[in-house]
Formats: C-alpha cells, sequence, structure tokens
C-alpha cells in the first residue's frame, strides 16, 4: 500500500539573487511568467494537508521574493501544517520578518556558502555576506530557531573550522554540513567541486570534533558526497514514498531534482489535484518499490534497504532513469563515478572555469 507523504516542498519561484555553482535545480530554470498564482498556491497547500502532509518547505529558487509568502504561511499554518522558510536570507528584512511571523512561520533554514565575503564570491558569484549576517540577526531577534545549512566541496572544505564558528557566532541551534550531490548545475561543475578522499577525510575529523565541543549547545549534521559511498543513498526513502515537490509552474515531482530526467511525463497541478498526482501518477508510480528493478538490484539483498539508489542520478550518468545507481559498487556503470574520484584525487593541473547558475530564463 502506497504510503501519504508527510512533507511539501513548495517551490515558490526560481528566481535567485544568487548563482551558486552547485545548485541542484533544472539546467533549464522556470520562467518568472510561468510561475503559479496565489489562488493555485493556496490549494497545493489544502490539498497537500487533506493528503497527509505535516510540514511545508517554502523554497525556491528565494522565496523571499514572491509578495505572497506571507498569505502562504498563513494558509499552511491554518491547515496546521508545520512551515519552515529556506533562504538565501537576502531581502529578508525586519518588516518582512514581522509579518512572517505573524502569518505562523515556524522556523527559517538560512544558507551560507562559505566563512566570509570572499567565499560567497567564489560560489555564489554574490558579494552580499553582510546581508547573510543581517539575515541571522533578524531572525533571532524574531524568536524564529536559526538553522543553516553550508554546502561543502573542494573549495571550502580546507576551512570548516571557520565555517563552523560563524555559524556559531551568529546564533545557529542547528547547522547542516551537506558536501554537495552532483545534480544540475552541481553536476556541471563537478570536477570543480568534488574533494579528494584526504580532503573529506581531514573535514570529516573536524566535524567530529566540534560536534562534540558545541553538544547541547548546537547540533551539527553531516552528509557525506555519496560518490565516497559504496552504496547509494535510499532515495528519500524510496521513490514517492515521503515527500513530494511542487515546481514553481505547478508540476510536480517525486524529489526536488527529478525535473531533469526527460524520460517521464511529469503531471502538474493545474490539471490534477495532489492526491490522484501521489496515488495514480504514471510517473510517480514508475520506480516505486522494487518491480521495475533491473538486475543486479533486483536480486541484491540490498534492494528493500537503498531501493536501487537514486533515479535522478541513475538518469543524469546514464540516461536511463530505471539503471542501477552508479554510486552502487554492484553496477555496471560504476566506472563512472569511479573515474570522476579518480580525477578529484589526483594532483589537478589547472581548475575548470566555473560554470554558474545563471538565473536569465527566470527573470524572464
Amino acid at each position: 500500500m502506497t504510503p501519504a507523504p508527510y512533507g511539501l516542498l513548495a517551490e515558490l519561484t526560481h528566481q535567485c539573487p544568487l548563482h551558486c555553482l552547485y545548485c541542484s535545480n533544472p539546467l533549464e530554470l522556470r520562467a518568472r511568467s510561468s510561475e503559479i498564482d496565489t489562488a493555485d498556491w493556496l490549494r497545493v497547500i489544502r490539498e497537500a494537508s487533506d493528503l497527509g502532509v505535516v510540514q511545508v518547505h517554502f523554497s525556491g529558487g528565494e522565496p523571499l521574493v514572491r509578495g505572497d509568502l506571507a498569505e502562504l504561511i498563513a494558509e499552511a499554518r491554518g491547515c496546521e501544517l508545520y512551515t519552515n522558510l529556506i533562504t538565501s536570507g537576502l531581502g529578508f528584512t525586519r518588516e518582512r520578518a514581522k509579518s512572517l511571523v505573524a502569518a505562523g512561520l515556524n522556523s527559517v533554514q538560512l544558507s551560507i556558502q562559505g566563512e566570509n565575503a570572499e567565499a560567497s564570491e567564489l560560489v555564489a558569484d554574490s558579494k552580499r555576506f553582510d546581508k547573510k549576517r543581517d539575515a541571522a540577526r533578524i531572525i533571532v531577534d524574531s524568536g524564529l530557531p536559526l538553522n543553516m545549512n553550508v554546502v561543502l566541496h573542494r573549495l571550502n572544505l580546507d576551512r570548516l573550522d571557520a565555517i563552523i564558528d560563524v555559524c556559531e557566532s551568529w546564533g545557529a541551534e542547528r547547522l547542516e554540513l551537506a558536501n554537495t550531490q552532483y545534480y544540475g548545475w552541481g553536476l556541471r561543475n563537478r570536477d570543480l567541486l568534488l574533494p579528494s578522499r584526504d580532503q573529506l577525510a581531514e573535514a570529516q575529523q573536524v566535524y567530529e570534533r566540534r560536534k562534540a565541543e558545541l553538544a547541547g549547545r548546537m547540533e551539527l549534521l553531516w552528509i557525506l558526497p555519496d560518490y565516497y559511498e559504496r552504496f547509494p543513498k535510499p532515495c528519500m526513502g524510496g521513490w514517492a514514498q515521503t515527500a513530494l515537490t511542487v515546481a514553481p509552474d505547478g508540476s510536480v515531482y517525486p524529489c526536488p531534482v527529478a525535473a531533469d530526467i526527460g524520460t517521464l511525463d511529469f503531471p502538474t497541478v493545474l490539471e490534477h489535484p495532489l492526491e490522484e498526482i501521489w496515488f495514480k501518477s504514471p510517473a510517480f508510480e514508475a520506480f516505486r518499490g522494487t518491480d521495475w528493478m533491473p538486475d543486479p538490484c533486483r536480486s541484491c539483498s540490498r534492494k528493500e534497504i537503498d531501493f536501487g539508489g537514486c533515479r535522478c542520478q541513475a538518469f543524469a550518468l546514464t540516461g536511463d532513469a530505471a539503471r542501477t545507481d552508479p554510486v552502487c559498487t554492484y553496477s555496471p556503470d560504476h566506472h563512472l563515478v569511479q573515474e570522476a574520484v579518480d580525477r578529484a584525487n589526483q594532483v589537478p593541473v589547472s581548475a575548470p572555469e566555473p560554470v554558474y547558475r545563471r538565473p536569465h530564463a527566470a527573470a524572464e
């Protein structure tokens, strides 16, 4: 029996003031002119609540560019849903914070790209580090819990101590140290971002030390890049099992990066209710369970543990979403990952040119 989802990622827009090298949003960003309107988002929130969702994460792009954000949060709280804002912090003023708190916002996750303006410019093509510091102060002063997120990679792992110091000094209660996963723009920039094994090991030692030091004051979480794992991650508990994503144009996906799977026809909230999409859509049914699996997954003892790995990664690396995730040691395509790891562990002759996430299409 298909379980109901418990989480909704509401990607309100692909507009964003940052151009992050590791961004996992689709390479073809949704244009501003294609964004669904307030009435449709209010309906989506109600349908999500009726479906069984208990938490909504408002994301983007940068969700603060939407003028109706407070109205959407209020609707979610009226449906007794937990609300979380995922933001770059740019545009988070005291006036805006007051309106969002009044609407019922429960928490904020603030992202930074490094420990100073120079690091932010290198990764996100933006010098507005001071605006992130101001946003952190406003969040704390508003009485909201400050959760922070830093995406880690070859360009900032060596400064992990300093990054943690910044997040502690800003008042973070929880810090997610998420090593880059290679989708979208992150995959485009993989040779620039993938760390060496030694670099990753040294950073993990820093994490373990700081986690012990900060116990009781700030929670630290460490997420490995799965290129350095023997087996793939379990794809959000399996394809279309725990959560769903609604994109700015109303398209619905089982996970935030599934939009790049060009062989599936994903439904839209403009044509179908969420309940029908979740339980009956061919795209959502495509990789549920284990019947779809080819070998080696079909005969593997781990098939109920990692569910064949990530369908999005399989498609990104092989062009076939039904292939075993190439991260897996047993995958016939594992060499695709191993070759990238081998390159990352060689002394680089010259760094490749970065490909920034330019949101031109989203500004139209």
